[in-house]
């Protein structure tokens, strides 16, 4: 039976080799003590960053080229298994236009007794919207999909950074944006469906009408300062998991990265 808080949490830290030279990341590893640290963004492969750390297991999924995406997970608790990316997806699904693989490093799935983890660094659409097509047809679904086969063995919590302010409360100025990367209408379809699906937004689901709650920031225009910001990251959980919910937060206040880490408490 769960009987002690587990405590999840999830930063991209853009560019993790950057924010250890902002002395950013250990203090607040140790400050804050998270069972499982998710991580998007890493920019780096293991061991190109001295991160002192003894007490967690670190797993990597490293994007191909050098200097992009990835992910990690720092965790407290053995894993049962740990999957890579999405497995058994049709291989031409992710493919550039050269008809070569993309291996960006953006999934990390851990096995425990009694749920899934995820974490993922969803692809954004570019600023052009060049790759808003490969979102919104073939990743969001893939991802989906992929969802409700590990739910169909046991819960899951996915996390990370989905690239979709969701809702028009979940960003400063919906209006000037709606046509912009991470407010398509296509977009915020593909969250759509991961709640149509059962999934939960944890933070929505303590706080659903908490405003100017952001976890993303331009660099330009001061707009951390201003707190004109974008809420992109998250924790989603399978409704089975409702009931061990206990908390759901964001850490607004934390430097290092131009976003800012989320975290939730499960009873385990």
């Amino acid at each position: 039976m769960p009987n002690r808080p587990l405590k999840l949490i999830s930063w991209n830290v853009n560019g993790l080799r950057a924010v250890l030279r902002k002395e950013a990341f250990i203090p607040f590893v140790k400050k804050h003590q998270p069972d499982i640290l998710c991580l998007q963004e890493t920019k780096a492969k293991q061991g190109q960053a001295e991160i002192d750390l003894p007490e967690y297991e670190e797993i990597w999924n490293s994007a191909e080229k050098a200097g992009y995406a990835g992910t990690a997970i720092f965790t407290k608790l053995k894993p049962l298994s740990i999957t890579y990316d999405i497995p058994d997806a049709d291989p031409t699904l992710f493919e550039d236009r050269f008809g070569q693989p993309l291996r960006e490093g953006r999934i990390i799935t851990m096995e425990f007794e009694d749920f899934f983890l995820v974490t993922v660094y969803t692809p954004n659409a570019k600023r052009d919207l060049a790759r808003l097509k490969f979102r919104h047809t073939i990743w969001d679904p893939a991802f989906l999909s992929y969802m409700k086969e590990l739910e169909k063995k046991k819960p899951v919590v996915f996390c990370g950074d989905l690239n979709v302010a969701h809702k028009e409360i979940d960003l400063a100025r919906p209006k000037d944006n709606r046509k912009n990367a991470g407010f398509t209408d296509e977009e915020r379809e593909g969250a759509d469906k991961l709640v149509e699906a059962g999934f939960i937004d944890t933070f929505r689901h303590f706080y659903p009408d908490t405003t100017d709650a952001y976890t993303w920031w331009s660099n330009f225009g001061g707009a951390r300062a201003r707190n004109v910001g974008w809420r992109i990251d998250y924790f989603f959980v399978s409704s089975k998991l409702k009931k061990r919910l206990t908390s759901a937060s964001i850490h607004p206040t934390v430097m290092g990265s131009d976003h800012c880490p989320v975290e939730i408490t499960l009873t385990y």
